[in-house]
């Protein structure tokens, strides 16, 4: 049986902004671009894969005018404070929209917002309780 593989793909407006955004402001490995209209990144058994915004809703027959809080966040999770705000800056430098500081939470982590160049908002966050990817790769 094929190992299962999750994949996030997010709408954009303009893939090749986006795909510098990724690689170079948060520095998410690139794994291919296809055919010019598509563009994936691996993400320790996840992948991230950046589409036209009115291809993608075009494809889940939607209509492509939608804005506001979309009701998800999407979590990076990191392997301390210090990589948070790191991270952080780095996605500021490369053009995110900071919609909450890092600091600590009530739970008892790290964590921090921004949208991205397409508005999707993400959170980078350190989690001293629980380590959500593979066992092997945490710190």
């Amino acid at each position: 049986m094929q190992p299962r593989i999750s994949m996030i793909t997010l709408g954009t407006k303009n893939l090749r902004r986006a795909t510098d955004f990724y690689a170079q402001g948060l520095g998410f490995p690139q794994l291919k671009m296809a055919e010019g209209d598509i563009t994936f990144f691996t993400l320790s058994s996840t992948w991230l894969a950046l589409y036209p915004w009115d291809l993608l809703a075009a494809d889940a027959t939607i209509d492509p005018k939608g804005s506001g809080f979309r009701g998800v966040t999407f979590s990076h999770n990191v392997g301390n404070e210090e990589e948070v705000l790191a991270l952080f800056d780095a996605a500021k430098q490369a053009g995110a929209q900071c919609l909450k500081v890092p600091q600590k939470t009530e739970w008892g982590g790290f964590s921090g917002y921004f949208s991205d160049l397409d508005d999707h908002v993400w959170e980078i966050a350190f989690n001293p309780f629980f380590w959500p990817g593979p066992q092997d790769h945490h710190a």
